[in-house]
């Protein structure tokens, strides 16, 4: 499938969003983080492909990052208002409506317990974590300054990475479904290696 041909079958709501440019791109972004439906590194490929020019690349990349740090500051808000405990509570009952497990916010919670502003910034560029991290950070009540920073960097790589392919997809030439199909597998790789280290080093620590 060329990059016309998958833009044209693109989600009419993400076509609405990107047809009032920078400003639809940067609630798109923050919707993302509070309405994971959809993945996120298809959605930035597909803003990525509609890109007609480097500057309107750089100007999606800006946006994109703006909106994704916002929603994170939203969830950081929501943990800092309603504090550690409430929000576990919260979870444990509601979690499930948004695709947040206990176990999941949980682990989370503990990977706090080491480096902050590395822990944020990893956990802005793995799929499964970046959506929730900044609830536990919020509710731990980490440094603003340091989670702003983390988080800014953290989405940057993220979105601009993806944004930068989706672009180079549209001129490539390449069947785009196929070279997403090894991005994504890529990344489920480089998410189960992190989370296997993660794991070895937990028990070297406790050993």
């Amino acid at each position: 499938m060329t990059a016309q041909e998958l833009v044209a079958q693109a989600p009419g709501t993400i076509r609405l969003f990107v047809s009032f440019g920078l400003g639809g791109i940067f609630c798109l972004a923050v919707v993302e983080k509070f309405v994971p439906v959809f993945p996120s590194y298809i959605l930035l490929m597909l803003i990525g492909l509609m890109a007609p020019d480097p500057l309107t690349l750089v100007f999606s990349i800006a946006a994109m990052t703006a909106g994704s740090v916002t929603g994170g500051l939203g969830w950081y808000t929501v943990g800092w208002m309603f504090g550690p405990q409430r929000v576990r509570r919260t979870v444990a009952n509601y979690g499930g409506y948004i695709l947040l497990r206990l176990s999941f916010y949980d682990g989370l919670t503990d990977s706090y317990r080491r480096n902050h502003f590395w822990v944020t910034l990893s956990g802005q560029i793995i799929p499964a974590v970046r959506i929730y991290m900044a609830l536990p950070a919020g509710a731990l009540r980490l440094d603003p300054k340091t989670f702003l920073a983390a988080t800014s960097l953290g989405c940057l790589i993220w979105n601009g990475s993806f944004l930068c392919l989706g672009y180079g997809l549209r001129y490539s030439g390449r069947d785009v479904v196929q070279t997403g199909f090894w991005v994504l597998l890529t990344i489920i790789a480089a998410e189960g290696a992190l989370l296997i280290a993660v794991r070895l080093r937990k028990r070297v620590t406790k050993g």
